[in-house]
């Protein structure tokens, strides 16, 4: 018998573009800001892994969208 790991992914999306993404895994929800090569950390839940991108965008940005991919 073999387990099966399902992963899922939300990208985030500001006015110009991909801003970062969210990976969900075993470990919990992977945050990942566009152009950066480590991820910033993994959190325990979607809204968390949410605010954690929109709290490393420039002072003032609009909460980006998140589209599962």
């Amino acid at each position: 018998m073999s387990d099966t790991v399902t992963k899922r992914l939300w990208v985030a999306y500001g006015p110009n573009g991909v801003v970062g993404k969210i990976q969900q895994d075993a470990e919990g929800y992977s945050v990942h800001m566009a152009g950066k090569d480590e991820r910033l950390g993994v959190y325990p839940s979607m809204e968390i892994a949410k605010n954690a991108v929109h709290a490393h965008l420039k002072p003032g940005s609009d909460r980006p969208e998140f589209r599962e991919h």
